[in-house]
């Protein structure tokens, strides 16, 4: 089996510096969760605007307290810099961009619980506003990092005869 680029004008593989590495990672954590840490603002101000409350009840509390923006903003891109931490783990490991994936469409899946299991004195509109920024950041963060760390799976830039 050829590599992809033997057909090529010129079949060179790669330099060794396109393997990618944890820097390569935590950049595209910081670029992908500062991306989503915005569009999840957007969707929390236009909700606002539409008269969502966003209260909810915080883990050891007993009174409902509004979801701060600022938290809405940080949440994403702390989520992404610590996806992009996990995903480091399986850099050069076969079948790396298919554990990356489902390993972070899992722990968005377990994010989405929260919002989804607030006491019923938290509306429906505030849960499903809530879980917006979740499903944003699952589409922005997790398929990028898998397509990185697929990317040093053993054998990607090897020349093969």
């Amino acid at each position: 089996m050829a590599a992809p680029w033997a057909d090529s004008v010129t079949p060179v593989p790669p330099p060794a510096a396109a393997v990618p590495h944890t820097s390569t990672l935590l950049y595209a954590g910081v670029v992908t969760g500062a991306w989503s840490g915005l569009l999840s603002l957007a969707v929390y101000g236009i909700g606002r605007l539409l008269g969502v409350p966003f209260e909810v009840f915080r883990p050891g509390s007993d009174t409902l307290e509004v979801v701060p923006w600022l938290l809405v903003l940080l949440v994403p891109l702390v989520a992404a810099l610590g996806g992009a931490l996990l995903a480091a783990i399986a850099l050069g490991r076969r079948h790396a961009r298919r554990i990356v994936f489902w390993a972070g469409t899992g722990l968005a899946l377990l994010s989405c619980v929260n919002p989804l299991v607030q006491p019923s004195e938290v509306l429906w509109s505030t849960r499903i506003w809530l879980l917006i920024p979740h499903v944003i950041t699952w589409f922005l963060v997790v398929p990028q990092l898998a397509r990185i760390v697929g990317d040093s799976e053993p054998g990607m830039y090897a020349v093969r005869d």
